[in-house]
C-alpha cells in the first residue's frame, strides 16, 4: 500500500522582505510560519524547510534503527536521534549531523555500530538526501 502525505506552504511578497506558512494537510498537526530570516540566520520561532527535513531525517532513522534492532533480535528499550540540518545562503543545504543514543540491552558495540550505520546509509530519508554528507554520532547507552 503506497501512502501519501501533503504540506501545503502559501507564501506572501518577495524572498528577503516576504514570509508565509506551512501546513500539515495529512496529520493537521497544525500550520507553522516561514521566512528568509529565520531560514538564513535562525530563529526559537519560526521554522524552516531544514528544520522540517531534520524532523523527517530524526524520525526515519529512529525507525529505521529500530527495525534493525529488532531484526538482529535486540529489539531497543529506547532510541533517541536529534538530526541537524546545515543551511547557507547563497550555497543550499549542507549537511545532516545525527546523534543518537540507544538503550539496547545484550548488544555489543561493535553490532550496534554495525546496525546504526546501515540504518543511516538505508532510511529512506537519508536516500532520498543522497546529495549531500550525512554524519553519525552514536551512542550505546
Amino acid at each position: 500500500m503506497s501512502v501519501t502525505n501533503k504540506a501545503t506552504t502559501t507564501w506572501r511578497g518577495s524572498l528577503f522582505e516576504g514570509s508565509g506558512d506551512v501546513a500539515f494537510d495529512s496529520s493537521h498537526l497544525g500550520t507553522f510560519p516561514i521566512n528568509w530570516k529565520a531560514r538564513s540566520e535562525g530563529s526559537d520561532s519560526t521554522t524552516t524547510p531544514e528544520e522540517l527535513i531534520a524532523a523527517a531525517h530524526a524520525s526515519c532513522f529512529s525507525m529505521a534503527l529500530s527495525n534493525g534492532l529488532a531484526q538482529n533480535g535486540t529489539p531497543p528499550e529506547e532510541v533517541v536521534t536529534t538530526a541537524e540540518v546545515g543551511f547557507q545562503p547563497g550555497v543550499g543545504i549542507t549537511g545532516s549531523h545525527l546523534t543518537l543514543r540507544a538503550v539496547v540491552p545484550g548488544l555489543d558495540q561493535d553490532k550496534f555500530q554495525e546496525i546504526a550505520a546501515d540504518a543511516k546509509a538505508n532510511c529512506p530519508v537519508s536516500q532520498a538526501l543522497a546529495g549531500i554528507e550525512i554524519t553519525l554520532d552514536a551512542t550505546l547507552a
